[in-house]
Formats: C-alpha cells, sequence, structure tokens
C-alpha cells in the first residue's frame, strides 16, 4: 500500500520540516492549478512534474516551474537517456510512486523505495525560497522550503540532478 497524505506529513515531522497546505478542488493540468491558486495566498514557485520514460525503460521525474518551456525532443540528450522520452504509462506511476496522474509530486518519491526513479529540479525552480507541490493528492497544495524539499527527498534515498532545462535545446 503506497504512502498516502498522512504519511507524508508524518515524515515531515519526522524530519522536522514545517509546511503550511491548502485545500482546494481536484486540479488535473497546471492551468487549472493556475486558475486555483490565483486566489490563494501561496508565495514561492508553481510547479509541473513529467512522470517520463525512455526507450530503455529508465524512468525520470523531471520537476519545473509551471511555465518552464521544456523541450522534450531534446531532453532526453541533456538527461543522458537512452532515445526520446515518452510519458510514463498510469499503472506504471502507480506502481513505482504510488499516485495517479495529475497528482505526480516530488513528495511521492517517499514510494519509491528501491530508488527506481532518477530525480532531477529545474534549476530556475530551484532559485525560489518556497515551491508548492501536490501531498500525493491534487486536492491541495503544499508550500515547503526549497532546502527542507532537499532534505526530503534524500531521505527517500534520492539525490536529486539540478540543471537548467527551461529553454534549453540541444
Amino acid at each position: 500500500m503506497p504512502a498516502n497524505r498522512d504519511d507524508l506529513f508524518a515524515r515531515f515531522d519526522e524530519l522536522g520540516i514545517e509546511t503550511t497546505t491548502v485545500d482546494h478542488p481536484a486540479v488535473f493540468t497546471v492551468d487549472e492549478s493556475l486558475a486555483i491558486h490565483k486566489h490563494e495566498l501561496l508565495p514561492g514557485g508553481h510547479t509541473k512534474n513529467l512522470f517520463l520514460k525512455d526507450k530503455k525503460g529508465s524512468i525520470f521525474l523531471v520537476v519545473a516551474l509551471n511555465d518552464a518551456s521544456l523541450d522534450l525532443k531534446s531532453l532526453h540528450r541533456m538527461l543522458g537517456a537512452s532515445g526520446r522520452f515518452s510519458f510514463g504509462k498510469p499503472e506504471l506511476l502507480f506502481e513505482l510512486l504510488g499516485v495517479t496522474p495529475g497528482s505526480v509530486t516530488p513528495f511521492s518519491l517517499i514510494n519509491d523505495t528501491e530508488q527506481t526513479v532518477n530525480v532531477v529540479l529545474e534549476a530556475k525552480m530551484m532559485e525560489h525560497d518556497l515551491l508548492n507541490y501536490h501531498p500525493l493528492e491534487n486536492t491541495a497544495t503544499v508550500n515547503i522550503k526549497r532546502d527542507d524539499l532537499l532534505t526530503f527527498i534524500r531521505s527517500c534515498g534520492h539525490e536529486p540532478r539540478i540543471m537548467a532545462l527551461d529553454g534549453v535545446s540541444q
């Protein structure tokens, strides 16, 4: 059984991470999220999360600012992947990260106990002191400090790669 929102908040408590959470109607896209959050007072970077698979089956979670321009045709070369990326199927997403489409988040790494997923964080996103992600479900948003996000990811056994991705094509 994958970790749920309560399990996530318990992990934050164990790590001494303070967050702010805003509940809202379910959102499935960046555009829907923007419509919700323009009425909320959530400071910091708002984000998008891409669950990607390369031709040899390697899995990547790419996390970037919601308005980042990511060139999926060249991203695989930048990340050293085997061939172009495709979006991972919902079944694989649930198997590895324990979430459904629309709820992808770096917090879902709590469920990747075998460290199967390669984590890539966009450099511009990491310039923000505060960042916003779903807490394993798309009916809320958690505001977390950048350094606490890194602490959390590392507590899940992952060492994220921080890379300039926005608008870069090769």
